[in-house]
């Protein structure tokens, strides 16, 4: 079922919202060779704390941490870790959220440990751009398939491939709500977009083939072929004048 929010709950909303992109903006700050993924998250959680909010991934569906972290070929749901180092060259994809006053945020956004390969640096600015795309065709009346579709043709057009198995989704009271929000998918087609409907937006894009994988942690996914893979994701709300970025900050 799609809840849609009411302006006082987008303004309670974006109060989380904001608090998610302050802990990712920090710990993006944090990404340096050296740095351990478990340092990070750290950062993140005393962040969200301090903000008298919670980390909303920390024991979601088992989930150990504050922050998904995931390095290089890997593509989410990365556990952060003490004996996780990250090194020059390095690509850190970073996911986390906050929940306050009963709503919740979730953003992302890889980062570059130093100096990357262009290749790598044109991975991960083609993901980004292809989240502004996405978040351009979020307008009331328009479908979710408008926004998979602009997803998937820019990083397609650039060499990319597209993860299909996990998705965009709606944020609100509960984390993962209705409905999917893919990365690809057919203009005109798919659950039509309200106001008052807030959306999680998140490309995952891969740098050689679609296919990933899941490891023996039962979390950490992976491209199948060991190539990079990039993510970036903003809560957006559905209004009347257009998309709105909640965890923009």
């Amino acid at each position: 079922m799609i809840v849609l929010k009411t302006n006082h709950e987008l303004a309670l909303m974006r109060e989380a919202c904001v608090i998610s992109a302050g802990a990712l903006k920090l710990a993006g700050e944090a990404v340096e060779p050296g740095v351990t993924t478990a340092e990070i998250d750290k950062i993140a959680f005393d962040y969200i704390t301090k903000c008298g909010a919670e980390p909303n991934f920390l024991g979601y569906g088992g989930f150990p941490a504050t922050a998904c972290i995931s390095i290089n070929d890997e593509v989410i749901h990365g556990i952060p870790s003490k004996d996780r180092v990250i090194k020059a060259g390095d690509i850190v994809s970073i996911d986390l959220g906050a929940k306050l006053n009963g709503f919740n945020g979730d953003n992302a956004a890889t980062f570059a440990a130093g100096d990357i390969t262009p290749e790598a640096k044109r991975l991960c600015d083609t993901t980004r751009e292809s989240l502004y795309v996405g978040i351009q065709k979020a307008v009331a009346g328009g479908r979710v398939g408008d926004i998979g579709s602009a997803v998937a043709a820019y990083c397609e057009e650039r060499g990319f491939s597209v993860v299909r198995e996990y998705v965009g989704h709606g944020v609100g009271k509960k984390l993962h709500e209705d409905p999917s929000v893919p990365n690809y998918g057919t203009p005109g087609r798919g659950v039509r977009l309200l106001p008052g409907m807030t959306i999680a937006i998140e490309p995952m894009i891969n740098m050689g083939k679609a296919g990933v994988k899941t490891l023996s942690d039962g979390w950490t996914v992976k491209t199948k072929d060991g190539s990079l893979s990039a993510h970036f994701e903003h809560t957006v709300a559905i209004t009347p004048d257009g998309p709105v970025i909640l965890t923009q900050i």
